[in-house]
């Protein structure tokens, strides 16, 4: 069995800089972790005077898994935390730093965590947020609460290296198969008219709720299970009292 710290995935989503890729893949090895993963980052992120700044750790940002799409890098894992600053409705539940790392720590002793890190110009979306379980942030002065995205890496990195596993969460559902079960209750939800025909902005808020609600702490396979079961009935049931009424009132179905 892995280490827990094996199961850290430090994901910078569309980095500008390759400095800042090469101090974040130093200050991750720096706390003994060593997965660095990069969506779209630039073409040159491995070369002079960036490679120079990976210092000891250019093994870390060689080996960098590198994907032009977040869905890609986030497939194989369970927990999906973002890290922002900004709050909001629809940016879900928003933890500290110390609050966050004690669920990722929690996570990562039998799934995979991915820990999302936006962009230097505007940090995360909130669409990339709404592929979150929920988001951390680390406290800052209010009239300077930006930080650059390598320090934000090293404190992320530091707080979670001085935590101690102390009670770990199941083995979760992967990121790709929960996808696919929020399409179907997507599909059951408008099966029986919980979502109003034809109101995308409500189907969207309505979806984007139970993902964050449902990837706060994920499920087990098991639990996902019983979902699907529970969609797969209500759906048989709303389709064999469509048959019936249908029939009661003389048309054929098919």
């Amino acid at each position: 069995m892995p280490n827990w710290k094996d199961n850290i995935y430090f994901t910078l989503v569309n980095p500008r800089e390759p400095g800042n890729i090469g101090a974040a893949a130093r200050a991750i090895r720096n706390t003994g972790f060593s997965n660095l993963e990069l969506i779209n980052p630039p073409e040159n992120h491995t070369e002079g005077h960036d490679f120079w700044l990976a210092c000891h750790a250019t093994d870390t940002l060689r080996d960098a898994a590198v994907y032009d799409s977040m869905d890609k890098a986030l497939e194989d894992k369970a927990l999906i935390v973002g890290t922002s600053r900004r709050a909001g409705k629809k940016r879900g539940l928003l933890f500290t730093l110390k609050e966050g790392v004690k669920e990722v720590v929690k996570a990562a002793g039998k799934n995979r965590v991915a820990i999302l890190f936006g962009a230097e110009d505007r940090g995360l979306t909130n669409e990339e947020v709404d592929k979150c379980g929920f988001l951390m942030y680390i406290p800052t002065a209010a009239e300077a609460p930006s930080l650059n995205l390598a320090q934000a890496v090293l404190l992320v990195a530091y707080e979670l290296a001085s935590r101690t596993p102390e009670a770990e969460s199941p083995a979760l559902i992967p990121y790709e198969e929960m996808q696919q079960l929020f399409e179907q209750i997507r599909k059951t939800l408008k099966l029986l008219e919980y979502i109003p025909r034809g109101d995308r902005d409500m189907e969207e808020r309505i979806m984007r709720n139970l993902r964050h609600v449902l990837g706060r702490s994920g499920l087990t396979p098991w639990e996902g299970g019983m979902v699907r079961g529970i969609c797969n009935r209500i759906e048989q049931v709303v389709n064999e009292d469509g048959a019936f009424r249908a029939k009661s009132k003389g048309i054929n179905v098919k």
